[in-house]
């Protein structure tokens, strides 16, 4: 439906940081608000977020579901957000780790147990109300997030004997500084699905419930189609951060390789955008709250530090020297551009990929000397003075 981003970033690769720093407009290493438990809302004042400069536009501003972490919210920069009270995120009797390290399905699970699907009928009364007032509409869906648990329709397309291991080699961790190796964490999930023998039964739960979010979708988009407003309304789709299982024997996010930082990004902007287009220009999730800040010719406050990216929007081949930049804790960072992933540790400790020669990262040529020229022309983009953590 229109341009898809191939190489877009998370700007962390944690739910509430990833969020914090989207919503918000600023980097974590300004703001501090770094990893989850550092409670966004101390790092991000009410009427800073990107709802609010929507709604001091004129524009009636709806929220439901997980926009920011916790499905929480500044009450004042909504028109009106939907209640999660009543409502289960995963369903009765859902345990965290059903699905992914215990055995346990849900037979009897129906579609509207979890809260997405109420999510997504808010968003779509939303779309289908006349208004005089232009609109915001924010739907977070909350899958595919832990626990991996859907109705089990949603398994079929899945059977486990045609579920594939990720790309990924034994020795992958042999030639990562030490502190990439703590990062990787293989002694963690890795270890407890090598013993039990549950890593594909967890690929099959994840790509579950991604069937479901993809099913909740459509239902949004066929409102899209059919809404008076279709052909004056911007779509924009994006993840807080990417996921990996097992690739580098690591699990989840909270890492700085491709997996866990690589998201989806599509837009969709009528009059701009070409269906089918892709932009392979490295972008991170930064871009999205100036971006959409000009195009409804909102004004962008001053604090906002994300690039906009209108020119890849006309052109997906335009020209971009702007690297993607994620952080995950106190000066631990990553820089992607077209060609490498730069990785930087707060010890010192370094990793560079060639991205495009070596997708999954398999080789670690940070120690080259023929590229350093490479690392140090990544490193400029990385903070000089970044605020340290409060806690």
């Amino acid at each position: 439906m229109g341009v898809a981003f191939t190489n877009a970033y998370c700007a962390v690769p944690a739910c509430e940081p990833s969020r914090c720093a989207l919503m918000g407009g600023r980097r974590p290493w300004t703001t501090g608000c770094y990893k989850n438990g550092d409670k966004w809302k101390k790092h991000q004042p009410a009427g800073d977020g990107m709802a609010a400069q929507f709604m001091n536009a004129g524009y009636n501003v709806f929220g439901a579901g997980k926009i920011y972490h916790s499905m929480d919210f500044h009450p004042s920069e909504w028109t009106d957000y939907m209640s999660k009270k009543g409502f289960s995120s995963n369903g009765p009797g859902v345990q965290k780790m059903d699905g992914y390290h215990n055995d346990k399905i849900h037979p009897d699970l129906k579609d509207e147990d979890l809260i997405d699907w109420h999510t997504t009928n808010y968003c779509i009364e939303r779309l289908n109300s006349e208004s005089d007032q232009p609109f915001f509409i924010a739907c977070g869906l909350y899958k595919p997030h832990l626990p991996f648990v859907a109705p089990r329709k949603y398994y079929e397309a899945f059977p486990l004997e045609s579920i594939q291991l990720p790309p990924h080699r034994e020795n992958d961790l042999d030639d990562l500084p030490p502190a990439g190796v703590r990062m990787a964490g293989a002694d963690g999930d890795h270890k407890k699905f090598l013993k039990s023998g549950r890593w594909k039964a967890a690929i099959q739960s994840y790509l579950a419930t991604c069937a479901y979010t993809d099913m909740n979708l459509g239902r949004l988009l066929d409102a899209y189609e059919n809404s008076p407003q279709k052909n004056n309304t911007i779509l924009v789709l994006w993840t807080d951060h990417g996921w990996s299982l097992g690739e580098k024997q690591h699990w989840r996010k909270f890492a700085l390789w491709e997996e866990p930082t690589r998201t989806p990004m599509i837009w969709v902007v009528p009059g701009m955008t070409t269906p089918g287009a892709r932009c392979e220009r490295t972008v991170d999730l930064m871009a999205v709250y100036p971006t959409l800040c000009k195009l409804a010719g909102v004004p962008i406050p001053d604090h906002v530090e994300g690039r906009e990216i209108t020119s890849l929007l006309q052109n997906p081949n335009a020209a971009w020297n702007v690297p993607a930049i994620t952080t995950h804790g106190y000066e631990n960072h990553a820089v992607r551009s077209e060609q490498y992933r730069y990785i930087r540790y707060a010890n010192g400790d370094e990793e560079l990929y060639d991205s495009q020669n070596d997708p999954y990262e398999y080789e670690n040529l940070a120690g080259k000397p023929e590229l350093q020229i490479v690392k140090d022309e990544l490193a400029k983009w990385l903070p000089k003075n970044a605020v340290k953590p409060a806690r």
